[in-house]
């Protein structure tokens, strides 16, 4: 049963992500992880192949580690913008993966929204 699971995440992750793609024009990525216990942003050059800014609850100077509440990923949000600024980026595409728009992950792109990153 969990590969099963595992499996039709996997596809819904692909499924995403490619129709992503091909609206992205060149921009970078902007990706979200959720565990139980943490959450984790990164914005991605896919065409470079590198990571330009990353953010996540586990890091030590945001005291989030363990912390799985809209507040956390609220901040995450924040901070991401903040870094992909400083970065050089201004514009992404938002690739939530397999999860829904809901929860955390909607509290992470309104919060990287209002920091003022474009998606």
């Amino acid at each position: 049963m969990p590969l099963k699971k595992h499996l039709i995440a996997a596809r819904r992750r692909m499924r995403v992500r490619n129709k992503l793609k091909r609206m992205a024009n060149d921009r970078p990525r902007l990706s979200v992880f959720r565990s139980s216990q943490n959450i984790y942003a990164q914005v991605i050059d896919d065409r470079e192949g590198r990571t330009l800014a990353a953010a996540s609850t586990v890091e030590k100077d945001l005291g989030l580690k363990g912390k799985r509440n809209v507040e956390a990923a609220t901040k995450v949000g924040a901070l991401i913008a903040e870094r992909a600024k400083q970065a050089g980026v201004e514009e992404v595409y938002f690739d939530r993966g397999p999860y829904l728009f809901h929860g955390r992950v909607k509290a992470l792109a309104d919060a990287a929204r209002e920091a003022g990153l474009k998606f």
